[in-house]
């Protein structure tokens, strides 16, 4: 398993774990659930956010978010 930060853009992965409690209900409130698949889509310099694409729309999350966030790699089809 790899963090959601360390991941390079147009890999695809499945969310696995979230490590904060408040972080996570946020996640799971806005359809981000353990088991989804989800891709990076695009990171801004400097440790800004990093946009994934889930279900069908992009979410925006804080690097240090998404350190917290464990994503097990899945092959691009």
């Amino acid at each position: 398993m790899q963090k959601l930060a360390d991941l390079k853009v147009g890999v695809k992965g499945e969310m696995c774990m979230i490590s904060d409690p408040e972080l996570e209900q946020k996640l799971l409130e806005m359809g981000c659930t353990p088991g989804e698949k989800i891709q990076l889509i695009r990171k801004a310099p400097f440790g800004g956010p990093i946009a994934i694409l889930v279900s069908s729309y992009i979410l925006s999350i804080r690097k240090d978010d998404a350190e917290k966030i464990a994503i097990k790699l899945v092959k691009n089809e």
